[in-house]
């Protein structure tokens, strides 16, 4: 990781940052009460959580391949926990509806930094060609016709609620494929592919906040836009 060039991290943190200032910019137009806290909440378990897994992953807590279970297991599952309990509430799946369905479209926007990056990464044989567009993954195409979404779909004077429903389960089909085929490519006991160059850059930091982070984040997306497009009542905004 030390030969990694620094514009590769640099990249992906920015990307990071961008993921985190569209949850809270979303999160704070959802709230109707000037005073609410809700952002602030949000933001700071976020950020206690991003410190959390970036802590262990710099004491080389990820890197014990053998575990069982695997290490990667308390990255992913805990923030996508976290979001299936907060969808499951009513009180806060009714302020999550609140959420504009414009921002979390433009979200995904940052898929397509996060492909240059693993591009990136198997160049320096960090990650297997095959999570890439170079491969399997076709996930940039989610990033790349975000914006037209947002604009033409979802937009304050265009919507299209039937496409937006088959772009958003079209490109959650897209994130499924490649976040199984790299855990599955991942140097573990359940290691199917890429035995020759396996997926180790996402156990080291600050890419552990790619499963940890951006993965939920683009998730989290994806299941309010759907809730919201699915609703009975009121109007997409």
């Amino acid at each position: 990781m030390s030969e990694l060039p620094s514009y590769v991290s640099g990249v992906f943190l920015a990307t990071v940052a961008a993921t985190f200032g569209f949850l809270y910019y979303g999160i704070k137009l959802a709230q109707k009460n000037k005073s609410s806290n809700h952002a602030i909440v949000a933001s700071t378990f976020i950020m206690v959580w991003l410190f959390l897994i970036a802590l262990l992953a710099l004491y080389d807590f990820f890197l014990d391949f053998d575990a069982m279970p695997p290490r990667l297991f308390f990255v992913l599952p805990p923030p996508v926990i976290a979001i299936i309990t907060l969808l499951s509430i009513k009180r806060s799946r009714t302020f999550l509806m609140q959420i504009p369905i414009t921002t979390l479209t433009y979200l995904h926007i940052i898929r397509v930094p996060i492909e240059i990056v693993l591009w990136w990464l198997a160049g320096s044989q960090l990650v297997p060609y095959l999570l890439t567009f170079e491969g399997i993954n076709y996930d940039i195409l989610s990033g790349i016709s975000a914006p037209f979404v947002a604009i033409f779909m979802v937009g304050l004077r265009s919507k299209n609620r039937i496409g937006a429903i088959l772009w958003n389960f079209i490109t959650l089909g897209l994130l499924i494929n490649i976040v199984s085929h790299a855990v599955l490519a991942a140097p573990t006991p359940f290691q199917m592919f890429a035995f020759d160059q396996p997926n180790v850059a996402v156990f080291h930091f600050p890419f552990i906040w790619l499963p940890g982070f951006v993965v939920p984040a683009v998730l989290f997306a994806h299941m309010v836009s759907l809730m919201k497009l699915f609703a009975k009542e009121g109007e997409l905004r």
